[in-house]
C-alpha cells in the first residue's frame, strides 16, 4: 500500500509543476490588464488558463488524498517538493530565463533534502489515529502562523511579500495533509460518523486560506519560488506536526530525528538561495 500511495503523491506533485504554470499565467495576465482589487479577481475567475490550472490542481490534491488514506502522513506530504524542479524546469523553458548555477544547485538542494528527509521519515512512521484535542492544537498554531504571515506580506512588496505569502500557503497545505489523513484514517476505522468536526471545518478552510495565499504569491513572483516556498514548507510542517504532536513516528531514535531537521534545514537553505539568485527576481532587482 506504501509504494502505491508513494506512486499516486509522485504523479500528483508532477501535474502540480503543469497547474501551478497555468494558474500563475493566469493570474499575472489579468493583474497586468487591469487594476489590482476586487476586478483582478473576478477576471481571473474566468481566465481560461487559471481555470484549466484549478482543474489540474484539484485533480492532483484528490491523489493526494488517496495517498494520505494509504500511508502515514510523514511518508506522503514531503513527496509534493517534486514540484519545484517540475515547475523551474517549465518556467525556464516558457520564460526562456534559463536558471544559473546557484539557483539550479538550490533546486536540488531543496529536492534532495527533502528526498533524505522522507527516506528517514518511511523507516519510522507508522499509521495512528489524531486525537481531536491534538488536532485542534495544531490548527491552532498553524493559524496563529498563517496570520503572522499574512499580515507581514501585507506590509511587503516584491519577492518578500510573495516568498510571505507562499511560506503561509505552504503552512496552510500542511495543515491540510495532517486533517485530510485523519479524516481518511478515522473513515476507515469507523466510518464518518466518527470524524471530528474541528477536522473537517479545519479542512475546507486550511484548503480556502491556501488557496487564497498561493493566488496572491503569483502576484508578487514567479512561480518556481512559490511552488519551493510553499513546497517544502508544507511537508516540513505536516511531517514535524505528525511526528512531534501527534505521534506518528514514535520509534523514531534520536540520530534519525537530528538527520531529519538537518535535511530540513537543507532543503529551506535552497528556497533561500532560489529566491536570492533567480533570474526574473534578480532582473527585477536591476530594473528597479
Amino acid at each position: 500500500m506504501t509504494a502505491l500511495a508513494i506512486m499516486f503523491a509522485v504523479i500528483s506533485a508532477c501535474c502540480t509543476a503543469i497547474g501551478v504554470h497555468l494558474q500563475h499565467q493566469g493570474v499575472r495576465d489579468e493583474a497586468e490588464a487591469s487594476q489590482r482589487g476586487p476586478r483582478v479577481a473576478r477576471r481571473v475567475l474566468r481566465n481560461r488558463q487559471w481555470l484549466l490550472g484549478f482543474g489540474t490542481l484539484f485533480t492532483c490534491a484528490v491523489l493526494q488524498t488517496v495517498a494520505l488514506a494509504l500511508a502515514p502522513v510523514t511518508i506522503v506530504a514531503p513527496i509534493v517538493v517534486l514540484a519545484l524542479p517540475a515547475t523551474a524546469i517549465l518556467n525556464a523553458h516558457t520564460s526562456r530565463k534559463r536558471l544559473d548555477r546557484v539557483a539550479t544547485t538550490a533546486v536540488i538542494a531543496s529536492a534532495g533534502g527533502i528526498a533524505v528527509f522522507v527516506a528517514l521519515a518511511s523507516r519510522t512512521a507508522t499509521a495512528v489515529a489524531f486525537s481531536p484535542s491534538s488536532v485542534l492544537l495544531a490548527c491552532q498554531i498553524i493559524a496563529g502562523t498563517i496570520v503572522l504571515l499574512g499580515v507581514s506580506a501585507a506590509l511587503r512588496r516584491g519577492i518578500v511579500r510573495c516568498v510571505l505569502l507562499a511560506s503561509g500557503a505552504g503552512a496552510g497545505y500542511g495543515l491540510l495533509s495532517i486533517l485530510a489523513r485523519d479524516v481518511m484514517y478515522t473513515v476507515q476505522i469507523g466510518g464518518w460518523a466518527d470524524v471530528a468536526p474541528v477536522s473537517v471545518i479545519g479542512l475546507v478552510v486550511a484548503f480556502a486560506v491556501g488557496s487564497w495565499f498561493i493566488q496572491l504569491a503569483y502576484a508578487s513572483g514567479p512561480p518556481d519560488v512559490v511552488v519551493g516556498c510553499h513546497t517544502v514548507l508544507n511537508p516540513l510542517v505536516a511531517s514535524g506536526i505528525a511526528i512531534w504532536l501527534l505521534g506518528e513516528a514514535p520509534a523514531a531514535s534520536t540520530w534519525t530525528a537530528v538527520g531529519m531537521v538537518c535535511a530540513g534545514l537543507v532543503a529551506i537553505g535552497g528556497v533561500v538561495q532560489l529566491t536570492r539568485h533567480h533570474p526574473q527576481v534578480r532582473r527585477a532587482a536591476t530594473q528597479a
